[in-house]
């Protein structure tokens, strides 16, 4: 493990009127809504879809805790398929105040630049504002894809803070 410094980002829309949506262009693509997530389910999520990106917060969790997480009526899964393959997911969380954060949102490496990040993003902010969202938010960082930050400015997403940490990544081999 090496100490790497890390920028995050929040970032938010206040009205569904700032969304700039892309359409879903590929005809073999739909969303599934998972209701709730199995554990399984969302452990092959996060992996594949997080593994490349460094996400390890929800490794930790026993299958007891994911599963009283998931199967709270505030957590929302969509995943998204493509001819039959998983392609990544999205996470929403209602919360007290009135907000939905997207928690988790991302593809699978091997469909990124294929012009589905957009479209699944302007989905997952329709799913929020269908669960009565008063804003919508979320969060990126320097550890995440460098397509992340630039897709959610380009639906519409404004920074709102941002802040510097210090995060133990896995150093490549032979470093």
């Amino acid at each position: 493990m090496s100490p790497v410094e890390v920028t995050r980002t929040y970032l938010e829309l206040v009205d569904p009127s700032q969304l700039r949506p892309m359409r879903l262009a590929d005809a073999d693509a739909r969303f599934v809504k998972r209701a709730p997530c199995t554990v399984e389910r969302y452990r092959a999520l996060y992996g594949d879809v997080g593994g490349p990106w460094h996400w390890r917060d929800r490794l930790a969790w026993s299958d007891r805790d994911l599963s009283a997480y998931l199967s709270q009526p505030e957590i929302v899964v969509w995943e998204l398929e493509v001819a039959g393959e998983s392609a990544g997911y999205f996470e929403l969380r209602r919360q007290d105040d009135g907000a939905v954060e997207i928690v988790y949102f991302g593809l699978v490496p091997k469909f990124i630049g294929r012009g589905l990040g957009g479209a699944m993003l302007t989905r997952a902010v329709t799913e929020a504002w269908e669960l009565g969202a008063s804003r919508v938010w979320l969060h990126t960082c320097t550890l995440d894809s460098p397509r992340a930050l630039p897709n959610y400015r380009a639906r519409g997403f404004r920074e709102y803070r941002s802040e510097t940490y210090v995060a133990d990544v896995e150093s490549a081999a032979g470093t």
